[in-house]
This record gives C-alpha cells, structure tokens and sequence, in this order.
C-alpha cells in the first residue's frame, strides 16, 4: 500500500530533494532515496557522478564509483530515544 517518492531538483551547486515514505509522510532525509536520486541524474546526464544532495534534514554527499557501487556519506545524529517497558508491550500485544 502507497510507495516511496523522492522529488529532486538538480542545481548548479547540487541537488535539492524532498522525500514522503509510505507510511511515515515527508521525512528529513532519505539515504538510499539520495543515491537513487544521484543515479537516475547521472544516468540522465544532469550531473557527474558525485554530487550533494540537500535534504530538509540536511546534507549528504553521494557518489557513484566506477565499479558500479554508490558511496554515502552524510552526518548521523540521534533524532529520538525512549525507553520500552516489554511487559507493557507484550500485554498490548496480547489484547
């Protein structure tokens, strides 16, 4: 049920790009979105093969080798943290 979409705009100084995810509505960022994003400009002829891709959650650099492979690299923050308490998980489960 729904997809994955990712909406880029190729810049001269890179790429701006939106992401929605199924489930979840627009994200900050999307990492493989971002190396699908490289690839199909590439392969389009819109860019090199190494690029930014600026999404609302930041920045981060791809670039596709000639191997075939794709490189990502980008910062990693923590977003969130909780604490589960599994007898209170397993008992909704259950119900």
């Amino acid at each position: 049920e729904g997809t994955n979409v990712e909406f880029a705009k190729v810049m001269d100084d890179g790429i701006d790009a939106r992401v929605w995810e199924r489930g979840s509505g627009e994200t900050m960022a999307c990492g493989s979105g971002a190396c699908a994003i490289l690839v199909a400009a590439n392969e389009a002829g819109l860019t090199g093969p190494r690029s930014s891709v600026r999404f609302p959650g930041g920045v981060l650099e791809v670039e596709r080798l000639e191997t075939g492979s794709v490189l990502l690299t980008g910062p990693a923050s923590r977003v969130f943290e909780t604490t589960i308490d599994l007898d209170v998980l397993m008992e909704a489960s259950e119900a």
